[in-house]
Order: C-alpha cells, then structure tokens, then sequence
C-alpha cells in the first residue's frame, strides 16, 4: 500500500482528464486490499462538531473496509504534530487531517510524504507545504455570506431601515477557514458599514482585531463583555456577526450578564456555524438567532470516498480546482453547500434530514 506519490501526481494532473485513470495506472503503484488503515488527526474534543467529525469519519471507512486510527490534538498544535508523527511511524497508508494551526505541520507532512502516505486536509486546509494532496469542506465563503445575508434581512438593511450597531467576530488566527468566513460576511456587510447604516461602535473592524484564538466561547465572551462596558454606556448591540455556534454562547453569554435579553433590552441578532445541539436549543428558546448548518455526515463521507479513491488509484470526485491556494500549491477540492438555519426551518432542516430528532431537542 505504498508507492502513492506518483499515482497521486497522475491523478492530480488529470482532474478532468477522461484519461486520469490510465494515467495512474501507468504509475507502476501496486492496489491495495481492503483492510488498509487510514490515520485521522482531528483538532479538539472540546467541541461536539470534531467528536462527530472524527465518529463519522472511523465510521464511514470502517465500513469500507477499512481500519482506522483516530487522535485529537486537544487544541495543542505540537502534540497534534507529534500525532501525526505517530501516524506516519505506524505506516498509515492515507492521512485525514484537521488542523489546529494550519502552519505547523510542514515537516511532519514532508515525513508523510517521504513515507509516501497521501494527505487529505479535512475542513480546514493546511498551509504552506505542497504535500497536501487533496481538500475535502464546504464552501466556507458562502458560510460567511449566509450569515450577513440573515444579518442584512432581520434588521431590514435593504429596506432602508438603521442605522444599526453591529459587532464583528471571527475565529482562530491560525484557521485559513477564519479568513474565508469573515471576507464572506464582509462582502455583503462592508456596503453598509461604508454607509454608516451599520455602525461597529467599538471601532474594531479589521479582521486582526476581531478573532477568537481556538474559536474559544470563554475568549469571545471575555472580548464581549469588554465591548460593552467600553462603547456601549449608551445605546444597545442590534447584532453580532459571530461565525461559529461556540462563540455564540459566549457572546450571548456576556450580553445576558449585561442585562439583554428583557423586553427592554432584547437580545441582538447572533449569528453562528454548526447547529451545534446546544445552540440550536438557544436559537429554540429565542435567544440565538441563526446557525450555519453543514452536514457533516456528507463530509465524512465525502473524505472517506476520496482516501478509497487514492487507495484504489481511481480519481477522487473534485468540483474546485482552481480556488483554495496554501501557498505552495492550488490543493484540489470538494466543496459541499451550507444552509442558514433559525426558528422557522430548523424542524424541517435538522429534524427532517436526521440531524436530531425532536427528542434531543428538548
């Protein structure tokens, strides 16, 4: 189960080629049998998302054939690295990582490729090294739209209404998906921030002022909780662009402690990612306002299709080549579609596609 390398660079160079399967088969790499073991490096088990991730994933090429090693970095980018490093010594035959710093793994990922073993980045995409062979997410910039839009259509922007004051949140530093869900947001908010129909009253705009190291909630909560006390003596937050379910909390957190949340002060609008239970709970009980749902069983099905694909030397299924750039290379892709989640679609969305049931909704 080794000799990769070429056949992946065949493939790679014949994405759309009807001739990408002869080409790898000119590779001279031997096919594998079903029982080869796929090593999957997730980022943290502080977070639900990540638990499933990394249970869908196992599940999925478990019931390919497939053995597994599944590790979580617990948020610390050296033990993930070390992870991997394991991963790469006990000869995995395909790597699936998620990254915690998406700078951090150059050399590991040299000794992956040293070893032959393929790369597939997982949601978020690894920078800085050519050795990442594939890309399986969603489309993270309609993430980001999809939550302006929700933004722009509760406060009635288009309709003439505002000003409004708005606070801007994005997430980790070292996540390349941070970048794409803010410049998202951003493309359809900017409009109206020129305009002063939206009005960032702590004055932090820029994206290196407004993210949430490890996409903590206490961190966001903390950063909240000073926005208040400094701009917002007078006047009330009307919404808070916040891309992720776990910032949320600590957004709404922080603004419930201030006293929002009463007829008097209403809570803002607040947007999220992940339908993450707890805030799909929230968004229920008429306290967070939207969530940007991505399925993440279709993910992990998605990237276990596509490490079966290289083990088997068959194309993966890609629908972006051109988009995401880490800065060594274009890594090809599979882009999966979002949807904005709230009150009024969240029973047919979630409960109706087998997300939850109703039960765990209560």
């Amino acid at each position: 189960m080794r000799n990769r390398r070429p056949a992946l660079a065949a493939i790679a160079g014949a994405a759309s080629v009807s001739l990408a399967l002869t080409a790898c088969g000119q590779s001279g790499a031997a096919r594998p049998e079903k029982g080869g073991t796929v090593g999957i490096a997730m980022p943290t088990r502080a977070s639900e998302r990540w638990i499933t991730d990394g249970n869908n994933v196992v599940k999925d090429l478990k019931g390919m054939g497939y053995k597994t090693r599944l590790v979580y970095g617990d948020g610390d980018p050296e033990r993930q690295v070390a992870q991997i490093q394991d991963l790469v010594t006990r000869g995995v035959d395909v790597l699936v990582v998620a990254a915690i710093d998406n700078r951090s793994l150059g050399k590991v990922l040299q000794q992956a490729a040293d070893a032959e073993i393929p790369v597939i980045s997982y949601d978020r995409l690894i920078l800085g090294t050519e050795n990442v062979d594939y890309y399986a997410s969603f489309d993270n910039e309609q993430v980001g739209r999809l939550q302006a839009r929700y933004i722009i259509d509760e406060l009635g922007l288009e309709d003439g209404k505002g000003p409004f004051n708005i606070e801007l949140f994005a997430g980790s530093k070292d996540d390349n998906n941070t970048k794409y869900f803010f410049d998202g947001a951003m493309q359809l908010l900017q409009p109206y921030l020129d305009k002063k129909r939206l009005v960032v009253r702590s004055g932090q705009t820029g994206l290196n002022k407004v993210t949430t190291l490890r996409w903590d909630g206490a961190t966001a909560r903390k950063r909240m909780k000073g926005i208040l006390a400094t701009s917002y003596g007078i006047g009330k937050v009307d919404a808070v662009l916040s891309p992720y379910d776990g910032i949320s909390m600590g957004v709404l957190g922080a603004l419930k402690a201030d006293g929002y949340g009463s007829g008097a002060k209403p809570l803002p609008v607040v947007t999220g990612q992940d339908a993450e239970l707890a805030s799909v709970k929230s968004i229920i009980a008429g306290q967070q306002t939207q969530t940007v749902y991505k399925d993440l069983r279709q993910l992990a099905e998605v990237t276990a299709r596509m490490a079966d694909d290289v083990l088997n030397d068959r194309e993966p299924t890609l629908n972006d080549n051109g988009t995401y750039d880490n800065g060594s290379k274009v890594v090809p892709a599979y882009l999966l579609q979002p949807t904005s989640v709230d009150r009024t679609n969240y029973k047919e969305v979630l409960v109706g596609g087998g997300y939850y049931t109703d039960a765990e909704l209560k």
